[in-house]
């Protein structure tokens, strides 16, 4: 038998920004439970309001399968003494187990033959195993501070006001948090006030949507989202909506309407960013903009109330957004009146990292590490220390002070109204590029330069410092800093040797070098690089084979890869991989037999005089392509050794008796071993 059971925790306002975490959190909490437990069951479906977290199975097995369980006790030869008779331990496992002894049985082990007990357990009904498991689900929840109320002991993140567990259509009677479950649920505060029956499982939705209650969080964020696009059109502009304040709006409605508001076109003069933010941040609102993506005074509201009154809707919206407006326009005003570049010796008052100084500490290394970058790359050295200067001045203004994300986007701003170069504006925006996983990588040269020396200063700053992420702690971001690195050598196809900018990073923090901490940072950046190649879709494998090689520039590597995803899927690679896998084996047991100098006067075999000239044959292109940094050509010429190769190691036994013949074999196959590697470690692949 089967049915479906929903568990509800109706609570108050829960924290918005939390509230799905929560909910999907409680949804696997439940399903690990039922799985524990052997139970059986069909799709598991979450619920979260503002005031509730709720989650329903469907076909859920009402009572636990009969099983047999067998427990081991000690092992026979010492279970019974010499006469015959039970040991005491023997006759406690049994006491135990609430048989005698004459109830168990042997069986039979790698290690012996064991006595033992074998037992049908008998299931459990599920309505009785119900309330633990929701209780443990809520006690795993991903919750930092919990908090009491009330006279009781239980701790939520919020005060619990009603909890349901509906098996079907009955309800099961427990304590849960200290409150006692029933039938009933919460409706919406104002449309509908009063406490909601809960009928079973199936009716859910409907019933609280009869009560002014959208209970699935999805479909909230999709009404949502179709509301401000709706009334965006309607007014005749185009809303820009951010998933995320998607997300924190629908946490914060149980039943959504829109209101499109307006503000004074005066404050466009500020740059936009600014009021967006502001709108977003501390308001919740959805901003919009014309064809050109120019920011309009038409801003869009999500209620939680379907007004009968809009008109009073809308005017009090547009009296609170109106200060806040004003202020960013107080701090953009004020912030022009001081130079920007008045700003840089502030920053010696905000400290980077304790062992590592200031953030103006920070921006003179970055001055130097930019300009060199800039001139290896072809770049402008002077813009680029120019742009370096004053990349981290706007964190000292009005505006970013108060909107932090702002970071870089006012920058460009101020610079601009400095007269600085275009370059070097863009550059203090982007140099922080990028900021997530597929976000833009800095699009101008100047500006790569500046990003590539400030995540290189903070990577290497805090590698030094023995400050290395270690699980889920990356307080500065280095795994992003590294992914961001190796992008942008990539994709602005940036010839930058990693080894050789790690050292030089390392030597502006006063560091002596040491091999061990540049070979941990070079790690440190290949393991996010590999992430990053695999996304792409080359095999892991493919990129350790490239690893094998020693190769430190990201760009020479990435070109690596795409020959080496050329290569296997012709038909000669598979043997060729398998012959060099070979050829390092023998070499590893050999090392230092042989002096890796061929005498042809002593190739005896047919077989290895083809396999000698052809490998020189090939050399001779291979070395060719690899100059060019053709490595599919090298890789393709490598397919011509395919048959000397098989018929060498057919025909010709390696270690023979004779020295000077084993070691000028060897010797064939150390030259097929480097030759083979140039690109990378085919063996591997």
């Amino acid at each position: 038998m089967k049915t479906d059971f929903l568990v509800e925790i109706a609570t108050e306002e829960l924290p918005p920004k939390a509230l799905s975490k929560l909910m999907y959190a409680f949804s696997d909490g439940i399903k690990t439970q039922l799985t524990a437990a052997a139970l059986s069951f069909g799709a598991v479906e979450p619920f979260a309001t503002p005031r509730r977290l709720a989650v329903r199975v469907r076909d859920l097995q009402l009572q636990q399968e009969d099983r047999v369980q067998e427990r081991q006790g000690p092992p026979k030869s010492q279970a019974f003494d010499k006469d015959g008779n039970p040991s005491k331990a023997l006759e406690g496992f049994a006491r135990t187990n609430g048989i005698t002894v004459a109830d168990l049985i042997e069986i039979d082990t790698p290690k012996g033959v064991w006595m033992a007990v074998k037992q049908v357990i008998k299931g459990g009904h599920t309505r009785d195993l119900l309330p633990a498991m929701v209780e443990k689900a809520l006690a795993d929840l991903p919750i930092p501070k919990r908090m009491r109320w009330g006279a009781g002991t239980a701790e939520f993140v919020r005060p619990v006001k009603h909890i349901s567990l509906l098996l079907g259509a009955d309800m099961l009677p427990c304590t849960i948090l200290g409150v006692q479950s029933a039938q009933v649920s919460v409706g919406h505060r104002v449309h509908h006030p009063n406490l909601v029956l809960l009928k079973d499982p199936a009716s859910y939705e409907d019933t609280l949507r009869s009560a002014f209650v959208v209970a699935s969080f999805d479909e909230r964020m999709k009404t949502v989202v179709s509301l401000v696009d709706t009334a965006a059109k309607n007014a005749g502009v185009i809303a820009e909506i951010d998933p995320d304040l998607v997300e924190e709006v629908a946490a914060l409605v149980e039943w959504p309407s829109a209101v499109t508001c307006h503000f004074e076109e005066d404050f466009l003069q500020v740059p936009q960013e600014c009021l967006i933010s502001t709108m977003k941040a501390n308001q919740k609102y959805f901003h919009t903009v014309d064809a050109n993506g120019k920011l309009t005074p038409v801003f869009i509201v999500i209620t939680n109330i379907d007004s009968t009154d809009v008109a009073q809707i809308r005017s009090g919206n547009e009296k609170v957004v109106r200060p806040r407006l004003s202020d960013a326009r107080f701090f953009w005003q004020q912030d022009l009146k001081h130079p920007m570049e008045s700003w840089l010796h502030n920053l010696k008052t905000v400290v980077f990292q304790k062992d590592l100084g200031s953030v103006f500490d920070k921006v003179e290394r970055m001055q130097t590490l930019t300009a060199a970058i800039a001139r290896a790359i072809g770049s402008s050295p002077e813009l680029a220390e120019r742009a370096a200067r004053l990349s981290k001045c706007d964190l000292m203004s009005n505006m970013v002070g108060e909107f932090p994300e702002l970071q870089g986007i006012m920058g460009r701003y101020y610079a601009l109204q400095a007269g600085e170069d275009t370059d070097v504006a863009y550059a203090v925006e982007q140099h922080y590029w990028p900021k997530f996983a597929g976000d833009a990588i800095p699009d101008g040269s100047v500006a790569q330069a500046v990003s590539l020396a400030d995540k290189l200063d903070t990577l290497t700053g805090i590698f030094a410092a023995g400050m290395i992420p270690t699980g889920d702690k990356d307080p500065f971001a280095l795994r992003r800093a590294a992914l961001g690195i190796m992008r942008i050598c990539v994709e602005a196809k940036l010839t930058v040797d990693l080894d050789m900018w790690v050292q030089t990073s390392l030597a502006q923090h006063q560091h002596k070098n040491n091999d061990a901490l540049v070979q941990q940072i070079l790690d440190f950046l290949f393991t996010r690089f590999k992430g990053y190649a695999t996304d792409a879709g080359f095999k892991p494998e493919w990129f350790e084979a490239v690893r094998a090689s020693g190769v430190t520039k990201p760009l020479d590597f990435w070109h690596r890869l795409q020959a080496v995803s050329t290569f296997v899927s012709m038909p000669e690679a598979t043997s060729l991989a398998a012959a060099n896998k070979r050829i390092g084996n023998i070499l590893k047991k050999s090392e230092g037999e042989n002096t890796y100098s061929v005498d042809t006067n002593l190739l005896a075999e047919a077989a290895e005089k083809t396999f000698w000239l052809k490998l020189c044959e090939v050399e001779v292109e291979a070395q060719a392509f690899y100059a060019q940094g053709n490595y599919a050509g090298v890789l393709q010429t490598l397919a011509l050794l395919r048959e000397p190769a098989d018929a060498f190691f057919t025909d010709v036994m390696v270690n023979v008796e004779d020295t000077a013949l084993k070691n000028n074999r060897l010797a064939i196959l150390s030259t097929a071993n480097q030759l083979f590697s140039l690109v990378a470690d085919i063996g591997q692949l």
